[in-house]
C-alpha cells in the first residue's frame, strides 16, 4: 500500500474549475447541506466502494468450484514449498 504524507490539520484544498464547483454547490444545495459535508460524504462514499472493490474477490461459479476442490484435496507440496517450509525457524 502506497504510504503519503497526512497532513495533521483538517483542511484539504482543492482546484477545480467555476463550473464544477457550481455544479457541486448545486447538488449540496439540493441535498440540504453544505459544500464540505456534501463533497467529504461524496468523496467517503467513492472510497469505500473502491477499497471494497480493490478488497473483494469474485470467482466465477467453476473457478469458485475449483477453489473448494483445492482446500479439500491441496496438491502435493512442490519442491519450492519445501525449502521454504524447511527455511522457517523451529519456533515462532
Amino acid at each position: 500500500m502506497p504510504r503519503t504524507a497526512v497532513e495533521h490539520n483538517k483542511r484539504m484544498s482543492l482546484r477545480m474549475t467555476p463550473e464544477a464547483k457550481t455544479t457541486l454547490l448545486r447538488a449540496a444545495l439540493i441535498r440540504n447541506t453544505d459544500l464540505t459535508s456534501f463533497v467529504t460524504q461524496s468523496a467517503l462514499r467513492e472510497a469505500a466502494a473502491v477499497i471494497q472493490e480493490a478488497d473483494a474477490i469474485q470467482l466465477n461459479a467453476r473457478d469458485f468450484q475449483r477453489m473448494l476442490e483445492l482446500l479439500d484435496q491441496p496438491p502435493p507440496p512442490n519442491a519450492k514449498l519445501l525449502a521454504t517450509a524447511r527455511a522457517l525457524p523451529d519456533t515462532i
